[in-house]
């Protein structure tokens, strides 16, 4: 999986879904969804002083979830994606 991860100012930025799905599990908040041109979205979370540290421990492999609630944040999270979505 391709890594995008961007960093500004007071939020953390990705396109990366599972990323974004295991915050949400650790009880982080996706502020905004964008669509971008090329039909990707982009999350933003807001950060704090613990985020940098769980994204470390997601890259090296060192988080557990319950299989269940983490599914339970990806349908919430895909369901913002497609309210987004403009009407065809």
């Amino acid at each position: 999986m391709k890594r995008e991860i961007s960093k500004q100012n007071d939020f953390f930025e990705s396109s990366d879904l599972t990323i974004c799905t295991t915050l949400c599990y650790f009880g982080y908040q996706i502020e905004t969804i964008s669509r971008q041109i090329s039909s990707k979205v982009i999350f933003s979370i807001k950060k704090d002083e613990k985020l940098d540290e769980l994204i470390q421990k997601y890259w090296a492999h060192q988080l557990l979830v319950e299989p269940m609630a983490f599914f339970n944040c990806l349908k919430e999270i895909k369901s913002r994606i497609y309210s987004s979505l403009p009407n065809n």
